[in-house]
């Protein structure tokens, strides 16, 4: 089979891109319409994607998975001003080590809780220092 034109030039239709992200083609329309993706158009009006266009679907992937907005991602991607870039990078590092620091927290009290022997973990001193309950008096 001979491969297509497009195939040939790297460029990929919205199936084709949507499958290689295990993605619904909607999302790709949607973030298209939110202003993070610009596929090319061919002469019949149907996108082709290039592999800039995957790099930049990686990114919004990666990015959505830090618990960033899609404002923030289109924001992220479009402005051309660095100084302003790294306030939102910044901004966002923050909310994300806030996040990991409550995960950890949590983890830690759900070791604490398999680790304990007490029939009731309310009732272990260990467990109590751990979640930070006062102590009985």
């Amino acid at each position: 089979m001979k491969p297509s034109a497009d195939t040939e030039h790297g460029l990929m239709g919205i199936g084709a891109l949507a499958e290689r992200f295990d993605l619904a083609t909607h999302v790709l329309r949607h973030w298209e319409a939110a202003g993070l993706l610009e596929p090319a158009r061919d002469a019949a009006g149907r996108r082709r994607y290039t592999s800039t266009d995957a790099t930049r679907i990686a990114v919004i992937l990666r990015a959505r998975e830090a618990g960033l907005s899609l404002d923030t991602i289109r924001t992220l991607t479009t402005t051309a001003d660095p100084a302003r870039r790294n306030d939102i990078l910044r901004q966002e590092a923050e909310v994300l080590r806030s996040r990991i620091a409550a995960a950890q927290a949590s983890l830690t009290l759900i070791e604490c809780a398999l680790d304990c022997r007490h029939p009731d973990t309310s009732q272990c001193t260990h467990y109590q220092q751990v979640v930070g309950a006062p102590h009985p008096t």
